[in-house]
């Protein structure tokens, strides 16, 4: 009997645990973004409302003692209910709590993008970097046209990714908003010489007109045939694209890109399609670093469908590859381009989930790095490395091409992604068994990191 009352009291106890979890969590929902660490353990998650438990150094490795080894990292609006959430979880078993508290973050976490999204498109832009390209009152009128959906998506991602920047370097953008004669205009965002970052771009444009015959010839190399009429192709395109460089060797090089085409052929129909990715460009490697980004975004990959992360992480290999050099730009990450399926909703929302990792894949890594020396030797590696950057932007990069071929193009914008300083030397070729020739191993080699 006495062992039966033991056994009725303890299931008390844990369903009041469970309870007081439920609501203290479903509280969290209202409070600002921030991101809290709650045992020991880098901050791997700077954005968003999840539960996971990581086990730094066991990248791939599965079951409940790689689990427990690993740091519990809890992202979202807790930074003030830290403590109490990490007592209330310790009452529950190790699958129940991260279950429940899982599925509460992330119910808390959807019902506050919905609460955003619904929010007029005047109330939405108050947070941008600059107001839009396309007038606010014009947008409010085609709130649900997919062009407008997609101007508002680069205008937040823009400004979300600035703020974390500035954040972190405590420096400021200099925001810059152009107009293109032909259509449209953009946002150039750029922070030089800063305490972080010797260059950080962060771009939004949004244009319209004609297709001269050598761009449709670009898309037309790239599967899509397009009739214009009386040899015009009227185009809507728009994107927001970001290149890092930062002064410490030990920081990556980012790149991100996001964009949608729109085309009208001469029977009034519509083409459209969405492109993009996200690629890291480190100096030296470093595992854990290349884990949390590629597992980020195949998470990001993983909410919409099970083969994506796979497909785009083989072409992001193939497409930022220096052929002349034998060498990927970088450690990669996603690419793909021309995606127009299932339907246009759902390929948005697909991008849209990819825009929003920019920060949490990003800046953990920058605040890892923050404070590491260097000598004057990697920094001479790392001008080294941005060479080989310049190439490819300026021999192989689609968006470059596409930009320089687009008239009214602006050029300084185009040739942001450009780094301040870089070096190339003559036949350089690094020590065997050095850190340098490690990195020129897995360029050489591409290597699965998720």
């Amino acid at each position: 009997m006495a062992s039966v009352v033991l056994l009725s009291v303890k299931q008390t106890a844990q369903t009041k645990a469970k309870r007081c979890l439920g609501t203290r969590l479903r509280g969290l929902a209202g409070a600002d973004v921030a991101s809290v660490t709650l045992l020991s353990g880098k901050e791997w998650l700077s954005r968003g409302w999840s539960l996971r438990f990581m086990s730094h150094g066991t990248a791939g490795r599965s079951g409940a003692g790689a689990t427990r080894r690993g740091a519990l990292a809890f992202s979202g609006a807790a930074a003030v209910t830290a403590a109490a959430v990490v007592g209330l979880l310790a009452n529950a078993n190790h699958f129940q709590r991260a279950e429940m508290a899982t599925r509460i973050l992330q119910n808390a976490k959807k019902k506050k993008e919905e609460k955003e999204e619904e929010g007029s498109i005047a109330e939405r832009c108050r947070g941008f970097m600059s107001a839009p390209v396309t007038d606010i009152s014009v947008l409010e009128k085609r709130k649900d046209e997919m062009s407008t959906k997609m101007e508002m998506l680069i205008m937040e991602t823009q400004a979300e990714f600035c703020k974390a920047l500035e954040a972190v370097d405590g420096g400021k953008f200099k925001v810059d908003k152009w107009e293109r004669k032909e259509g449209g205009g953009g946002i150039s965002c750029v922070m030089q010489d800063g305490k972080v970052f010797e260059k950080a771009g962060v771009n939004v444009s949004v244009v319209f007109g004609y297709l001269t015959e050598e761009a449709a010839k670009q898309m037309r190399s790239r599967g899509k045939v397009l009739k214009g009429k009386d040899g015009k192709l009227p185009f809507c395109a728009m994107g927001v694209s970001s290149v890092i460089h930062p002064k410490n060797p030990h920081i990556p090089t980012v790149h991100f890109n996001y964009r949608y085409f729109e085309i009208e052929e001469e029977d009034g129909s519509k083409q459209w399609w969405f492109g993009g990715g996200t690629d890291l460009t480190p100096v030296y490697i470093d595992k854990e670093d290349a884990f949390l980004f590629h597992n980020t975004l195949k998470e990001a990959c993983d909410k919409h469908h099970p083969k994506y992360y796979a497909d785009f992480k083989k072409w992001c290999d193939r497409y930022f590859y220096v052929r002349h050099r034998g060498e990927t730009r970088g450690i990669g990450g996603i690419f793909f381009d021309d995606l127009d399926s299932p339907n246009q909703e759902e390929v948005f929302n697909f991008v849209k989930s990819c825009a929003r990792t920019v920060v949490p894949c990003y800046l953990p890594i920058v605040k890892k790095h923050l404070n590491d020396s260097f000598t004057p030797e990697e920094k001479d590696w790392q001008q080294v490395r941005r060479g080989r950057y310049v190439e490819f932007n300026l021999v192989y990069d689609r968006g470059v091409k596409f930009g320089l071929a687009t008239p009214g193009s602006r050029i300084e914008s185009i040739l942001m992604s450009l780094p301040l300083t870089a070096r190339w030397e003559y036949m350089h070729e690094p020590a065997k068994g050095s850190r340098e020739a490690e990195m020129l191993e897995v360029l050489r080699n591409p290597k699965e990191w998720a």
